[in-house]
């Protein structure tokens, strides 16, 4: 059997080591740091780096939450609140062509140029308006699909009200059917629609309102850390110098200072702004809004009352479904005035509110001997008393609805006010602030290169 040979390891020679191993960057870096922080040049360098970097990071998270809640305050005054405030035009408008284009029917070929131009406005306003939601419905899937529900039934709804006219003035019975459908259509499909994007419209409005007054949580922390500190480093100066005041730090104090009083102040301000702008002028919009529209189906219903001449039973098999409709709507619209009357803060929302009550009061017991005169059979006389003239229940929905108007642009100044003032309380914080850290920043490091230059 043969053995291989084995080599013997050869040992090294004397006076010679192994090659060092290579660090890294990051492991010399440390070290330097720690060998720099046994003296005390060393640990001023790491207590103005620190102070800089800390100050910095105050004024870059204050300007970009302040500048998030101003977005959102801009948002609430020239894009949300707007688009709420179009949605519930829509929905006026279409309940208002309802109404106008019932008392065409009711007239027949005596219908004025009037009511059949205020018919054609709602329309036209309600499809102009379809348009500019359309343009920015943004993100909402839910404001889309409604956008094109409207968009697909509106023509349709504008056809059965010509069919109705059409037949209405031949003198066929047939109209009346086509301006039931119509009207169906109308309660069952545009209008339900036309609540849904409302809703959604004001969702958007209340979530940017939610935005626009949030805590700037993480700015406040950054700015008391910044301050504590700032506040150590001069006590540390104090200590190992006597020296009361360091004029760079004292600076950096006080701009941060300034920066997180101005962030506190400024927001409070702003979100109370906000808050008054919601409850004095968006809510009260909200119920008068509503209340608008409870008296135009109010109306549209009184009206079909008349054209449907019994032939629509309510769920009782028993009374008139339109009359039993007034008489909900009207219902409705009280309890709103009265609430819209506990929401106005001053005399030029109180009025109109007040003026709408007793307008509807009038129209109340109007409607009422109207509904006597045509029970007991005399048709043209009921005609008469709702749709004549100075006298009929129709100047008395008239007077409500002018006072209702007259209302709704007092709140929509209201708000326009508030909010705009809440949106201005931002201004010009978003610059301040880091202009002011960038100041503070460099008053830092100036503070510490004084010390060290007393090191040379």
């Amino acid at each position: 059997m043969t053995y291989a040979s084995i080599a013997p390891t050869a040992a090294p020679e004397p006076g010679t080591e192994p090659p060092p191993r290579r660090r890294t960057a990051w492991s010399e870096g440390v070290d330097r740091l720690r060998a720099a922080a046994t003296t005390e040049p060393g640990r001023l360098r790491i207590i103005g780096a620190v102070l800089a970097a800390l100050v910095l990071l105050f004024g870059a998270v204050t300007a970009w939450q302040i500048a998030d809640r101003s977005a959102a305050a801009e948002d609430v005054v020239s894009r949300s609140q707007p688009l709420s405030a179009d949605a519930a035009s829509i929905y006026r408008s279409l309940a208002d062509a309802d109404t106008a284009s019932s008392s065409g029917f009711l007239a027949g070929s005596g219908e004025s140029r009037a009511v059949r131009e205020r018919y054609e406005r709602d329309i036209a306003n309600a499809s102009r308006l379809l348009v500019k939601a359309a343009a920015n419905a943004g993100g909402s899937a839910e404001s889309a699909r409604q956008i094109a529900l409207l968009n697909e039934q509106l023509p349709r709804y504008t056809g059965l009200i010509e069919q109705a006219r059409a037949n209405n003035r031949q003198g066929l019975p047939l109209g009346g059917a086509y301006l039931r459908y119509a009207n169906e259509r109308m309660s069952t499909q545009l209008l339900p629609a036309a609540q849904r994007l409302y809703e959604a419209e004001t969702g958007r409005l209340y979530a940017d309102y939610a935005r626009a007054g949030s805590w700037p949580l993480a700015a406040l922390a950054a700015g008391l850390a910044a301050l504590a500190l700032l506040g150590w480093a001069q006590h540390r100066n104090f200590r190992r110098t006597n020296r009361v005041f360091n004029h760079g730090l004292l600076a950096a104090t006080a701009a941060s200072l300034v920066v997180l009083l101005w962030l506190g102040v400024g927001h409070l301000v702003a979100r109370a702004d906000l808050q008054e702008s919601r409850a004095r002028g968006q809510e009260s919009l909200k119920v008068l809004n509503d209340a608008r529209i409870a008296s135009l189906q109010a109306r549209a219903n009184e009206n079909l009352t008349l054209v449907s001449r019994g032939a629509v039973l309510a769920a009782d098999k028993k009374s008139d479904k339109y009359d039993v409709d007034f008489a909900t709507g009207v219902s409705a619209l009280q309890e709103g005035l009265e609430r819209a009357g506990r929401l106005a803060d001053d005399p030029a929302g109180a009025e109109p509110v007040a003026r709408a009550l007793a307008g509807l009061r009038e129209w109340r017991a109007r409607h009422a001997a109207a509904r006597a005169t045509d029970v007991s059979g005399d048709y043209e006389g009921a005609l008469t008393q709702v749709i004549g003239g100075g006298n009929s229940t129709g100047a008395s929905f008239d007077k409500v609805d002018a006072s209702l108007q007259e209302a709704v642009a007092h709140e929509q100044r209201e708000f326009t006010t508030a909010a705009r003032n809440g949106l201005g309380a931002f201004g010009g914080l978003t610059q301040g602030a880091a202009a002011l850290a960038v100041l503070g920043a460099v008053a830092a490091l100036l503070g510490i290169g004084r010390r060290l230059s007393e090191y040379r």
